[in-house]
């Protein structure tokens, strides 16, 4: 299913990978590919149904129609995902830090993507021409707070992008903690991770968006893999109580 705000209409593939579409007609991608999610090889933990499992059903899906391609950090880059989804005039916006030497899957070089790539920094502004306005992308640090229960994503490691689309704000924080600082934010759409395993779990991500206040919250990055398990029906519930308009995009039946 796609959930359709404030202008924007918004597919979860699965994992991190998320598309966002203004009424233009520009399109955005986020941390595309993984865990067969665009192959159509996905299955649910445990061999389960498809049909019935929380999460995206995936399919064989190579579009190429992305204006714009954000990658936040090692473990979400795949060359091939991007591949799927890209074309020449694309703007893949790949964070500094990610290097696929020291990725331990096959993926190709940064500089052998398709379209213009751009390399951000941790803390950046990237204006990206296009129908409907383009868009600006934020960089904001994005981690695992160095004393809490998680590692995995230090400092450095990783970002979150704050999209501006259409005239609609979007936030993703990538593998994070729930930090103060995003609780800060100015954002309509609130991509939220609900894992708690090595990102911020269910209960922190509900107190985060209360803080935040969007105006409608749709959880992603959960139920793919084994260590990304969440109970979306439960989270969903404590974001309705605390007031804040909630969505899942799970392609159920």
């Amino acid at each position: 299913m796609t959930v359709r705000h404030d202008g924007l209409q918004v597919t979860w593939f699965g994992y991190a990978t998320t598309r966002i579409e203004t009424e233009g007609g520009f399109v955005a991608y986020l941390d595309p590919g993984r865990y067969g999610v665009l192959t159509g090889e996905w299955t649910p933990i445990g061999g389960g149904n498809p049909k019935e499992a929380a999460h995206p059903r995936s399919t064989e899906y190579r579009p190429g129609d992305a204006d714009l391609v954000c990658v936040t950090h090692d473990h979400h880059y795949d060359s091939e995902g991007i591949r799927r989804v890209a074309n020449d005039g694309t703007t893949v916006v790949v964070y500094e830090a990610v290097d696929p030497a020291g990725i331990d899957r096959d993926v190709d070089p940064v500089s052998e993507l398709p379209g213009e790539v751009v390399r951000i920094g941790e803390e950046d502004h990237l204006a990206v021409d296009g129908v409907d306005g383009g868009a600006d992308v934020w960089s904001m640090p994005a981690y695992n707070e160095p004393d809490g229960p998680r590692n995995g994503h230090p400092k450095g490691f990783g970002v979150g992008y704050r999209l501006a689309l259409g005239g609609t704000s979007v936030f993703w924080p990538g593998d994070s903690d729930a930090l103060d600082a995003f609780a800060e934010l100015s954002v309509s759409l609130f991509l939220a991770n609900i894992a708690g395993t090595v990102v911020s779990s269910a209960d922190e991500s509900a107190e985060l968006a209360e803080r935040m206040d969007p105006d409608l919250v749709l959880p992603v990055h959960y139920n793919t893999i084994e260590i990304l398990q969440a109970d979306s029906g439960e989270f969903a519930r404590d974001v309705a109580k605390r007031g804040v308009p909630v969505v899942l995009d799970e392609q159920e039946g």
